[in-house]
């Protein structure tokens, strides 16, 4: 059985109705909400610097403190507005307790983007029936309302993770419901308050500027053409199927020259180059975890982290070589059985000419496109897997400072030398081992199919 919530939260954004909100839960005998308990700028309310017997200050240094002094309020369901931009600390709290009720409300992002521009040029933040609204109009921001949208949509995604990922479910509210007594009621009922027959909104706010948009924004014309050019339902999104990556450190290299360089080599990339590289510089060294590599780091001041990227095109070539050359007879025929990649067996594979291992190329590329979006029941191998996501996996436990490219690995390495205070070997091995059939139009745009991700990430010409 489910146990009965004994706190909420309410997740929302300005001007999406939460004032009302908490104006109709603090109508109910033993229900209170403190406002945006957890605003940097200010505790709950305007001009208040103490809440529950918790000052600004002590806030700041322990928002923990503040959290459990509401929480334990005694004989009381109590909770509080949380927005996007308040107190990070707070929020793993909040979403471990599944005592907690989390009560999510949105409204038209661009109603409550217009309505806090007004409210920002008119400084009236609440109407009461009693008060005259001040009329205004305010222009429209496009690139204002493209990074508050972001920021909005990813903290919602957030939200939404985190409840998945811990079996919690919200009750989800919109701005048109906050006026709506069957609604109230139903969330009242959803916290545990049964007790109560019907739960009205409350009537001492009313709405400010219930005008159409045109009338409430002077550049309207303009920001129809803007709102067009947005893609709400992301039909130019690519989709990921692929599975996400871990860190890998123990893959990566370091040498002691100067102040310290890290290789962080992106399997299927030229990685021997750049290791017979670190080795002029220094003795190399592997094996590392993520403890050690941290200790490492602590003992290098001013050192720097690097990788290499490759084309894909070349990339995928040099994960098919691997295929062809490698000890992995096993994988070998489960992609003639089962994955339409008719490599021939493997006593033939030595005497292949150039035109039927540009075949097996193109169909193994149309593997990789299968592979990458998860319609295939074979792992993503790491000498295979896109770039970008190898990166993201890096990224879990710190990010390169560095990500070159290897078409310009001799300008860059030189550069990455005199980064940590070393002169640059003069050296850099060729790693020219790619036949010229990859420049043909069917393998570039096979490649394309396949790591459409990384050649949009990375902005790979179709040229390799």
């Amino acid at each position: 059985m489910t146990k009965p919530f004994q706190r909420f939260v309410i997740f929302a954004e300005m001007r999406t109705g939460s004032n009302l909100l908490e104006a109709t839960l603090n109508s109910v005998r033993r229900v209170t909400c403190f406002g945006e308990a957890f605003n940097p700028y200010m505790m709950g309310w305007p001009d208040r610097d103490e809440m529950r017997g918790v000052t600004k200050a002590e806030r700041e240094k322990d928002p923990l403190r503040l959290l459990n002094a509401i929480f334990e309020k005694p004989d009381h369901l109590s909770g509080f507005r949380y927005f996007h931009d308040h107190d990070p600390r707070v929020f793993d709290a909040i979403m471990d307790d599944r005592s907690c009720a989390k009560i999510v409300l949105t409204r038209n992002p661009v109603d409550s983007f217009v309505s806090t521009a007004l409210a920002r040029a008119t400084n009236q933040w609440k109407l009461n029936e009693t008060e005259t609204p001040i009329p205004a109009s305010v222009r429209f921001d496009p690139a204002e309302f493209r990074q508050v949208v972001s920021e909005i949509e990813e903290f919602q995604l957030k939200v939404q993770r985190r409840l998945q990922a811990t079996g919690q479910t919200a009750f989800w509210l919109g701005y048109e419901d906050l006026r709506d007594a069957d609604v109230m009621t139903g969330l009242l009922h959803w916290l545990g308050r049964t007790d109560l027959d019907r739960v009205n909104p409350a009537s001492d706010l009313v709405p400010q500027n219930p005008r159409e948009l045109s009338e409430k924004v002077s550049n309207f014309a303009e920001m129809q053409a803007e709102l067009a050019r947005l893609d709400p339902f992301m039909l130019r999104n690519i989709p990921n199927f692929e599975p996400r990556k871990g860190a890998a450190v123990p893959s990566f290299l370091t040498t002691e020259a100067g102040k310290g360089l890290i290789f962080m080599p992106v399997k299927g990339g030229p990685s021997e180059v750049v290791t017979e590289w670190l080795g002029t510089l220094g003795e190399v060294s592997g094996d590392l975890n993520q403890n050690s590599l941290r200790q490492w780091k602590r003992e290098h001041s001013g050192h720097r982290s690097f990788t290499v990227l490759r084309h894909p095109l070349r990339r995928a070539w040099a994960g098919f070589e691997t295929l062809l050359s490698g000890g992995n007879a096993e994988l070998r025929q489960l992609l003639r059985q089962v994955h339409r990649v008719a490599l021939p067996q493997d006593e033939d594979l030595a005497g292949l000419g150039e035109g039927r291992k540009a075949e097996l190329f193109e169909a193994f590329l149309d593997f990789l496109r299968r592979n990458l979006n998860g319609q295939t029941s074979l792992p993503t191998y790491p000498a295979w897997a896109s770039q970008s996501e190898v990166l993201a996996g890096f990224s879990r436990f710190g990010a390169p400072d560095l990500i070159l490219r290897e078409a310009d690995l001799a300008r860059d390495l030189a550069f990455l030398a005199q980064s940590v205070g070393v002169p640059a070997p003069n050296r850099l091995a060729d790693d020219s081992r790619f036949p010229a059939f990859l420049k043909e139009q069917p393998m570039r745009a096979a490649a394309k199919k396949a790591y459409l991700r990384d050649y949009i990430a990375f902005g790979f010409g179709g040229q390799p």
